[in-house]
């Protein structure tokens, strides 16, 4: 699903946020990558979904070698891939339905098909019954779990989950990592990008430990080190 090679990222040439990192990820697999602020993970992430280009290495996504990946290509990459954000990135004037409708209405979706793959999300992430509220109308973790149905609409088969537990309490953050793992066990593979020791040491499985750009720690029953 995932394989990099010897990738390295620096900024203003001499402030590197990635060195020689090296990493397989298997299809179907739940790997938690930790580590603590400026240790590289949201780089990582950029890089992986093309929103920041590296400086050396290789990078392959679902057989899909993105190292020089057009500027047109990137939209169909990003298709491939659900990410969810911390603080959620909602549109506050749409309801949780307008919310997940327009991630395919932008790619031309017919309107029978919207409807129908938006329930099925909302369903998933048990939010039926929440389908016409704003988000202001619904609690943190309502509103992060909108947020991963809207990241599931395409069918990615890669979902980068970036400290999606990061503004909620201990209730919604299990919650949470509960429907991460449901939507694993569906066959999705999950990067989850963390610093929430208890939550990694919770799910008991590969945990991948970066500091100061290095990949220092490669866990497949792993606990948070940091």
């Amino acid at each position: 699903m995932l394989k990099i090679f010897d990738l390295n990222k620096t900024y203003n040439t001499d402030v590197y946020a990635l060195r020689d990192i090296n990493l397989h990820v298997k299809p179907g697999e739940f790997v938690s990558i930790v580590g603590q602020s400026g240790s590289g993970k949201s780089t990582l992430m950029r890089v992986i979904i093309a929103e920041e280009r590296f400086d050396k290495g290789k990078l392959i996504v679902g057989g899909w070698d993105i190292t020089k990946i057009k500027g047109n290509e990137v939209p169909t990459l990003r298709r491939q891939i659900g990410v969810v954000f911390q603080d959620f990135k909602l549109l506050s004037k749409k309801t949780a339905f307008e919310n997940i409708a327009f991630a395919m209405e932008a790619c031309g979706f017919k309107t029978a098909e919207i409807r129908e793959r938006v329930a099925q999300m909302l369903s998933l992430v048990s939010l039926k019954d929440k389908i016409n509220r704003y988000p202001s109308q619904l609690s943190g973790g309502e509103q992060q779990r909108v947020a991963i149905a809207r990241s599931l609409v395409h069918k990615p088969k890669l979902l980068i989950a970036d400290e999606p537990t990061g503004n909620l309490d201990s209730i919604n953050t299990r919650e949470i990592v509960d429907l991460l793992k449901k939507i694993n066990s569906l066959g999705t593979t999950v990067l989850l990008m963390t610093h929430d020791k208890e939550v990694v040491n919770s799910l008991k499985g590969r945990v991948i430990t970066l500091d100061s750009g290095y990949i220092i720690s490669d866990q497949a029953h792993g606990r948070y080190l940091l």
